[in-house]
């Protein structure tokens, strides 16, 4: 099989294409073909070895991918081959085929192809999630998403949209809050243009509900200022690189919350209620994921470098099979 191998760690550019042995398939896992895999800020980390965790080269990159069932082995459930999936994991993606254990599969619902399934998982549920079971978001709600333009951001801003919020949308250049304003933002801010604190203060006088915040860095503090009495900061994580230093005054004074989202964290009942509400949305292509690049699995170099240099605009896909 064709794979994208990372031979060591390094720049985007050391990633090369080459033919590799099909991967053996374990008891209680499947074979997924491949159509699509979705290019993510930790793969870029992972290749340059700057992540949380370290894997040691030569491996194949990639942590979100869709696909058809072609083999399974052993009790795998439901998933029976023919079944399209979405599936994550920290490496493996960018390959032609992947095993991997059922646990980290989603059945696709009816009427998403692959490729929406490769560029809504992970960004869609970590939206969706966060807005409903963390910010607790309601109808009327005027909700702040800091970087409006990556994956999380302009799910989020679709996400909130379609469950009845207003959206302000904090992003770094016009392209990006062109899409946010797509997919429903109300309001728009270019924190490279204008002063943050001031813009929001003039779009929501009275305050906002919640914050959702996947960047961190400079934009969070302002964000957290804007909130009305008892809103909701939610921190999804730091894509800015930079962890940002809350004064705590502000979370006493304004008597608001600060909640870190984690998967594991949302209450079981409610996960599944949210997951079969996000597959409605995407089945009726009530909320879409905004496809900014695509790339052919030969060119996963240039898909890492497009996101590493911040110029992703919604989800990056890499093309790597028919469906």
């Amino acid at each position: 099989m064709r794979a994208a191998v990372c031979p060591a760690h390094g720049p985007p550019e050391v990633v090369r294409v080459e033919d590799l042995p099909a991967p053996a398939l374990a008891d209680g896992q499947v074979r997924v073909r491949v159509t699509a895999a979705a290019v993510n800020f930790p793969d870029v980390l992972l290749v340059a070895g700057r992540y949380q965790v370290t894997v040691p080269p030569p491996f194949v990159p990639g942590s979100e991918f869709a696909g058809v069932i072609t083999e399974t082995s052993g009790d795998t459930g439901d998933f029976a081959v023919g079944t399209l999936v979405t599936g994550t994991g920290m490496f493996g993606a960018f390959a032609e085929q992947v095993c991997t254990p059922t646990a980290t599969l989603t059945p696709v619902p009816d009427g998403v192809d692959a490729h929406t399934a490769a560029a809504s998982g992970v960004a869609f549920r970590t939206a969706y999630h966060a807005l409903r079971s963390v910010a607790r978001i309601q109808p009327g709600d005027e909700v702040i998403v800091l970087g409006a333009g990556g994956g999380v951001g302009l799910a989020a801003v679709a996400l909130a949209t379609a469950l009845g919020a207003r959206v302000t949308a904090v992003a770094s250049s016009a392209a990006k809050l062109d899409a946010a304003a797509r997919h429903g933002a109300a309001e728009v801010i270019d924190h490279r243009r204008t002063d943050v604190r001031t813009a929001l203060k003039q779009a929501l006088p009275a305050g906002a509900a919640a914050v959702l915040d996947p960047v961190g860095g400079d934009l969070s503090e302002p964000a957290l200022r804007a909130l009305h009495r008892g809103g909701r900061f939610v921190t999804i994580g730091f894509a800015s690189g930079t962890i940002p230093q809350i004064p705590l005054n502000l979370v006493l004074v304004k008597g608001v919350q600060i909640v870190g989202f984690q998967f594991q964290d949302i209450d079981a009942q409610e996960f599944t209620r949210n997951e079969a509400e996000l597959a409605d949305l995407l089945s009726s292509g009530a909320v879409a994921p905004h496809i900014g690049a695509r790339f052919p699995l030969t060119e996963t170099a240039a898909a890492l470098r497009h996101v590493a240099d911040g110029r992703a605009i919604g989800k990056v896909i890499i093309d790597i099979g028919g469906q």
